[in-house]
């Protein structure tokens, strides 16, 4: 089969929707399993960074007319501790750049510490429509271990308050802890999903090197994680836990109840096209010549400084081949329930997925074929990178 043009599929991003990702960097306090772009400062200056993200929003608008924001995410860092004002100027930034779809989804990430219902009522009179809060656990002394400046307490009335100002409220959870039980994960999980209104995030804790933790267990002073069998029991254990109580798993980590799925985090995942600003934020953008990788300044202080002298905080924007597009569509969609689009993939790829992979996967149990979709079964899904590895073989 003859391999596309670069032009080929400039209208492919469709398929997956349009967003907005705004990093904002900072944070009250580094947690030691973070990997993630944030930094601790003493002040910030909210309204010139303000005017930096909305120059940024503007200069990509130009870039990218004619859309529709399907949804737009605050992440970080911490972006709760940005000041209502300041996401108020960014989001009329963004509505001035492209429209809004008449049901967008404009989610702000948030941490139990930074709550105040004025300024979570801010956020909501600014647009904002869904809060994602960082509880992590719900148990004090693993929150202490973690890394977490909250106690339970305060994350359950940071929650009611989150409830009472935005119509939809999701927060994320860390199992597979240092000493924690299957027991007690689902002790833990059942309070959780009895806290739950829509969507829960659950994370296995993973050691990332170049973290405090990475650190410590590189130096074997990270004792009782749960062994692979553990974490493997847990996980499986999650997934029949939540679907049984009406919030079954769409992703590998995330669960929702039907309808409640992150919007933002589905077009990352069924590879759409995300304008993305802020320091060290990654976009994905489809231009006349062809999809485009974009990466921004790390250093929140460089990056702003090339926005205000250089007119872009890009460090880096490279044309990503459509083999490539392929590879990253299949890791990415083999992550949902609904799984991978077979003749999608197939046009971006310039030929089929190996039939001989797929059907020794499926012999196993692992994979399933219906409606013209490749999809992990419930077996698979623990073995989700074992089974990419041998579709992108």
């Amino acid at each position: 089969m003859m391999m596309p043009g670069p032009d080929s599929f400039v209208e492919d991003w469709r398929a997956g929707g349009f967003g907005l990702y705004i990093h904002w960097p900072f944070c009250a306090a580094k947690c030691p399993y973070c990997d993630f772009n944030s930094h601790v400062v003493a002040s910030v200056d909210q309204a010139r960074w303000a005017d930096a993200l909305s120059s940024e929003i503007a200069r990509l608008g130009a870039e990218l007319p004619g859309r529709h924001l399907g949804s737009i995410f605050f992440g970080g860092g911490t972006p709760s501790l940005m000041l209502p004002e300041t996401v108020d100027t960014v989001l009329r930034a963004a509505r001035a750049a492209w429209g809004f779809a008449n049901d967008i989804e404009i989610t702000l990430e948030a941490n139990p510490t930074s709550v105040e219902r004025g300024r979570f009522q801010g956020f909501a009179d600014a647009g904002v429509n869904r809060l994602s809060m960082g509880i992590q656990a719900l148990n004090d002394a693993d929150l202490r271990r973690l890394g977490r400046m909250h106690s339970v307490a305060e994350a359950r009335a940071a929650f009611e308050v989150a409830r009472s100002c935005f119509g939809r409220v999701s927060f994320d959870l860390i199992y597979a802890r240092q000493g924690q039980t299957r027991e007690a994960w689902r002790a833990e999980l059942a309070e959780a999903l009895d806290m739950a209104v829509d969507h829960l995030s659950l994370y296995q804790l993973t050691i990332e090197p170049g973290t405090a933790f990475g650190a410590r267990a590189a130096a074997g002073k990270l004792r009782d994680l749960p062994d692979d069998d553990l974490a493997a029991d847990m996980y499986l254990e999650t997934q029949d836990i939540c679907e049984a109580a009406g919030m079954a798993g769409y992703e590998t980590s995330n669960h929702a109840r039907p309808g409640s799925e992150s919007r933002h985090n589905l077009v990352y995942w069924r590879q759409g096209d995300w304008a993305a600003v802020g320091p060290g934020a990654h976009g994905r953008i489809t231009l006349p010549g062809g999809r485009f990788a974009t990466e921004a300044h790390r250093a929140p202080g460089a990056w702003l400084d090339a926005v205000e002298r250089q007119g872009t905080g890009e460090s880096l924007r490279e044309l990503v081949p459509l083999d490539e597009q392929a590879t990253e569509y299949l890791l990415m969609s083999m992550r949902l329930t609904e799984g991978l689009d077979l003749a999608r993939h197939a046009r971006m790829a310039g030929t089929p997925l190996d039939d001989g992979a797929v059907s020794r996967l499926a012999d196993l149990g692992m994979v399933e074929l219906a409606d013209g979709r490749l999809r992990t079964t419930g077996q698979g899904r623990p073995l989700l990178n074992a089974i990419l590895r041998e579709l992108a073989a």
